[in-house]
């Protein structure tokens, strides 16, 4: 799956912000600052922060982030909305580079997201990294955070450690080719990316 013809990246790997990624039923819009009483209210929730790293409460200190996050070329944070009406209903975040895999996480859900939001969203990211150049993904999940880590083994991520606390996963080549064409389907045209 690719990107169309007009939005190739280019020759060399690095994480990127977009200012919009749009996938089927979903788009990715770069965060900013207006965002930070939606991620605040998301990673404040009780149900939803629990399996989160510890961070601030405070309006203040979200916008903070958001404004260093802005001149941060390491990382790319979205607020994930419906196309139809561009309704925030979630935030995905790629950071930590290293050579042609990247990280990702962040990974929140509202309430009232659309159904197919978690293949969807998940077939998005790794469409983008792909886009950027990655050629593979690595990242951790919570051991308590069953729903998610199951999902993504189901994904075809391959479990390569755990800790006290978390399991460790990679997302290969392969694996990622694989998904991206057994589910086609839910991204019919691909992504389209509007760089910054």
């Amino acid at each position: 799956m690719s990107a169309s013809a007009d939005c190739m990246p280019v020759s060399h790997v690095r994480l990127r912000k977009a200012g919009r990624i749009d996938g089927h039923q979903l788009a990715f819009r770069n965060a900013g600052v207006d965002d930070a009483a939606f991620i605040l209210g998301l990673r404040s929730d009780a149900s939803k922060a629990r399996h989160l790293s510890r961070g601030s409460v405070s309006l203040a200190d979200q916008q903070d982030w958001l404004r260093r996050y802005e001149t941060d070329p390491a990382q790319a944070y979205f607020i994930i909305t419906t196309r139809a009406d561009d309704r925030p209903v979630g935030t995905v975040r790629l950071y930590d580079p290293q050579g042609d895999s990247f990280c990702w996480g962040s990974w929140i859900r509202t309430d009232d997201a659309p159904v197919g939001f978690a293949l969807e969203s998940a077939l998005m990211v790794y469409a983008y990294g792909q886009w950027l150049g990655f050629e593979a993904s690595h990242f951790d999940v919570r051991i308590a955070n069953d729903k998610v880590w199951s999902l993504h083994e189901r994904l075809g991520a391959r479990r390569v450690r755990s800790t006290a606390h978390d399991h460790h996963y990679v997302m290969d080549a392969e694996a990622i080719d694989r998904l991206l064409k057994s589910h086609a389907r839910r991204l019919p045209t691909g992504i389209r990316v509007d760089p910054i």
